[in-house]
């Protein structure tokens, strides 16, 4: 689209032209394609202001919208389709009726009519026009049913269905066009600027389980509060000796199915909704 500008540019045109002064943009060959390049123009720039909704991955909330949008487009297609049609349908119709209204003598006019009741733009001055034609006032009545009252209802129902099916899934969609963007960005990034990034992730250092307590490497530590996600039960079960990769791994003196740990949780867990069932039935008694 760039090169076709460059190929229309009104200026490049009037300065090959001798009677023409420096620099101008208005000539008689550059007026030629003026539209043209101004049609040329409008195009880049809304492809411009398109390319920039991939921004929209620097807040996986702002993605989410942008991935709703996009998935509500087929459904506002399909009634576009179908509007075009009842609108060709109903012109074709109002053209062969023997009327004198004005602005519905042909099918593109009649059409042109018929679009402005759906989106509002008919007046209501012209609304009254047409009761001096029966006919005619009847058909815009049947079509403005059709139309606005069925169609358009029915267009927003299907938006509904469609963004419930697309709400529970839209912020993994994000995540996952966000993940598709960094990977085709990542071949545009120099080696040495992604070694430096590597290195600062300091994935070689053992991180911390705990205060005091190391971990293991490869990992990168955030830090949140200890209210955040309250656990009473130690993930991390330690066996003591030696560390080397040669040695045996050690019994799991935990697992199994039956054993007393399992035992005391399961009952911990059968007291608790004893408790409450017994106040559940203090309330309503």
């Amino acid at each position: 689209l760039l090169m076709l500008m460059l190929c229309m540019e009104p200026f490049i045109y009037c300065f090959t032209d001798s009677d023409a002064p420096l620099f101008a943009r208005n000539c008689e060959l550059g007026d030629r394609l003026s539209f043209s390049y101004s049609v040329a123009s409008s195009a880049a720039m809304l492809l411009y202001f398109l390319s920039l909704s991939d921004l929209s991955v620097l807040s996986t909330r702002l993605s989410a919208y942008a991935i709703v949008c996009v998935k509500m487009l087929p459904e506002v297609a399909l009634f576009l389709f179908a509007l075009t049609f009842f609108v060709l349908a109903f012109a074709c119709a109002v053209s062969s009726l023997e009327q004198d209204g004005v602005g519905f003598q042909s099918i593109p006019e009649t059409g042109l009519q018929l679009f402005k009741m759906t989106f509002g733009m008919f007046s209501g001055v012209s609304y009254d026009s047409l009761s001096d034609n029966p006919a005619l006032l009847v058909a815009v009545i049947v079509y403005v049913i059709t139309t606005v009252i069925f169609l358009l209802n029915l267009l927003i129902a299907q938006l509904v269905c469609s963004y419930q099916a697309t709400y529970q899934d839209m912020l993994g969609f994000a995540r996952l066009n966000r993940g598709k963007i960094v990977t085709e960005t990542m071949a545009a990034v120099p080696k040495t600027r992604w070694s430096r990034f590597v290195e600062s992730l300091r994935l070689d250092e053992r991180v911390e389980f705990g205060e005091g307590d190391i971990g293991l490497a490869g990992g990168v530590q955030i830090w949140e509060p200890s209210a955040a996600n309250i656990t009473t039960v130690d993930m991390i079960r330690r066996f003591g000796g030696t560390t080397s990769a040669e040695a045996e791994w050690p019994e799991d003196a935990f697992g199994g199915d039956g054993d007393d740990e399992d035992r005391f949780d399961r009952m911990e867990r059968l007291v608790e909704k004893a408790m409450k069932r017994m106040s559940g039935g203090k309330r309503k008694g």
